[in-house]
């Protein structure tokens, strides 16, 4: 079994792929990310499928992006001394899906071979395998089929399929695989030197509008490409991560599909890519956000699917043993079912932003919002599950509350700052209401800190967010302690922690590693206190926990020093992209010559509160 980071992320906008070190492919979802897997080994084993191509005994050598895309290329040396490269990519979707892999012959002259095991619906269903041309066959059960074209003989049995062939230098061969619904016969043939140059100029295109040109481009450009290739482009739906149960702890049970799109990502990915450039994402991403949660108020959900779809009823693949052992394997995500006060500020605050970067957005929203806020009004005060979606009995999150004054804050904007009409004078009111009884009731003497719930002694990183969304300044003697009180006991090797499972019952057994996003999030507020240096050490510590690839998990684990959590996952990657602009506005604020420019002001935080 690979690690989490031994992958790299392959990917056509509307699915993705999880390629190894080893040159196997042991995850793809076909035709949508949140699809039944056809290779699901990497959360079985090779019993549940996978594609590989290799040669006996072949070691890696090196392996990367070519530069601004998302085509990988790993490199390899065989024990008779043959080296070759192979390259994987998925255009962008136009058409029948399809995932190209290209073998060339760099040195050498050797034999390699292929394997390739389709297991329809995540690895429970064996496919039937027949013969279209010599070199060409189709798997096929219940609604879904793969088509395989490859430059040489074929054999087939019991759902595998095997080829051999030699490859010396200069070689290039090419091996496509296709989807289609098996109701349909079949897709064209594609010629995968023109689909590469496609691909290629397509991702080029894209990343050269990236408007970072701070020290760490890389990782910063990176991660918008990580991005990118998460949002869903029919919808401009943004993913949470293209894995599902990429376990928390190693043999544990906390283990969930994020192959769906959260609330609580909604300001941080429209700030994220309107800082970089990309406002042609952002305007996507704020119309799904307002399609999907259109209708009943009282219905909002946390958590919807990539074209907003509200049933994600979550169940076990009972048939899978898990990543190392993890169990269970869940499919679909029992958050969409939860009540998170959070979700109303995400939303109100996504749409201020909007409004702040002029965004051209088709819907109409303010009506929608009017909507939302009355409902807020009336269960505000009811306690909930919190942005961690415990499983435990409710509590008053401190963090949700924080959320509910982040609402009525920016419509009492909208109303003040953008004219539109609301009765500012009643939100401004509860928004006050709000910030009492959390400095009264969140805050705890003893710690010296703000804390996970009412009343309550635990910590909570999602405290850190209270500067950043404006409800008290980082400077604040109260904010201060807080963060020193985090540092102190909610840290594993510097690292952050989301909370202490053993200090705070969220209704799961066992640990956690700790949560990148959070430890980004500790930055942030070293750096609005004036701590420059050790803001950015810890970045540049977090950002050295990539991979090879510049990919990063939801988690890490400090002492078997391990990526953690599904992968590659969104937050994290939003947390590199605001963390870096949030130092390179540092950086450009000593210098008193420096051009400013209006938009890389995060509008949550324009207006702290004392």
């Amino acid at each position: 079994m690979q690690k989490i980071e031994d992958y790299g992320l392959i990917g056509d906008g509307e699915s993705a792929a999880l390629v190894g070190r080893n040159g196997s492919i042991d995850w793809l979802a076909w035709p949508r990310f949140d699809s039944e897997a056809c290779f699901a080994a990497l959360v079985g084993d090779e019993r549940h499928g996978f594609w590989r191509i290799d040669a006996k005994g072949a070691a890696p050598i090196a392996r990367r992006y070519h530069d601004g895309s998302l085509v990988l290329e790993q490199d390899f040396e065989a024990p008779d001394g043959t080296s070759y490269r192979l390259i994987d990519f998925m255009e962008p979707r136009e058409g029948d899906p399809k995932l190209i892999r290209q073998v060339v012959g760099l040195a050498g002259r050797g034999q390699l071979q292929l394997m390739l095991r389709p297991r329809f619906d995540y690895g429970a269903v064996k496919p039937w395998l027949h013969q279209i041309a010599p070199g060409t066959l189709r798997a096929v059960a219940g609604p879904h089929s793969v088509i395989l074209r490859a430059p040489c003989p074929l054999d087939f049995e019991d759902g595998d399929v095997r080829g051999a062939f030699a490859v010396e230098a200069g070689d290039s061969l090419s091996f496509i695989l296709s989807y289609e619904p098996s109701h349909i016969y079949t897709p064209e043939p594609c010629e995968a030197e023109e689909s590469l140059d496609r691909t290629l100029a397509f991702w080029r295109g894209w990343s050269a509008q990236s408007r970072y040109e701070g020290p760490w481009a890389e990782a910063v450009n990176r991660s918008l490409i990580t991005i990118k290739a998460l949002i869903y482009a029919p919808t401009g739906g943004i993913i949470a991560a293209p894995t599902t149960s990429l376990p928390e702890q190693i043999g544990g049970e906390r283990n969930w599909d994020y192959r769906f799109c959260w609330l609580r990502d909604a300001s941080f990915s429209v700030l994220s890519l309107m800082n970089a450039g990309y406002r042609k994402e952002a305007e996507a991403w704020c119309e799904w956000v307002l399609r999907s949660v259109a209708g009943d108020p009282k219905a909002l959900q946390p958590v919807y699917g990539i074209a907003g779809e509200r049933r994600l009823g979550e169940r076990e693949a009972e048939w899978l043993p898990g990543y190392e052992g993890s169990r269970p394997v869940r499919l679909g995500n029992g958050a969409a079912e939860q009540f998170q006060i959070d979700a109303f500020g995400w939303i109100m605050d996504t749409m201020h932003q909007a409004r702040t970067f002029e965004l051209d957005l088709r819907e109409d929203r303010w009506e929608l919002e009017g909507a939302l806020m009355v409902q807020l009004e009336e269960v505000w005060r009811r306690p909930d599950e919190g942005i961690w979606e415990v499983r435990g009995d409710p509590r008053h999150f401190v963090h949700s509350k924080v959320m509910a004054w982040v609402a009525f804050d920016r419509a009492v904007r909208a109303v003040e700052d953008f004219g539109l009409q609301g009765p500012a004078d009643r939100w401004k009111a509860l928004r006050d209401e709000i910030h009492q009884e959390v400095c009264d009731r969140g805050y705890s003497a003893d710690l010296g800190a703000f804390v996970q719930s009412y009343d309550g002694e635990s910590l909570d990183a999602a405290v850190l967010l209270m500067p950043l969304v404006g409800f008290i300044s980082a400077d604040d003697p109260r904010m201060i302690s807080t963060v020193a009180a985090i540092e102190q006991g909610l840290t594993r090797d510097g690292l952050v922690l989301r909370y202490d499972p053993e200090a705070s019952d969220d209704g799961l057994e066992g640990d956690e590693g700790v949560f990148l996003a959070c430890s980004f999030w500790l930055a942030d507020n070293l750096i609005l206190q004036g701590r420059r240096d050790e803001a950015e050490a810890l970045f540049q510590r977090l950002v050295g926990l990539s991979n090879d690839l510049g990919l990063l998990a939801e988690e890490y684990d400090p002492a078997a020093r391990r990526q953690l959590g599904n992968y590659p996952q969104a937050f994290s990657h939003f947390a590199i992209i605001d963390t870096a602009f949030n130092l390179a506005r540092l950086k450009a604020a000593a210098r008193p010559d420096a051009p400013q420019d209006r938009e890389l002001t995060p509008p949550q935080a324009a207006d702290q509160q004392a």
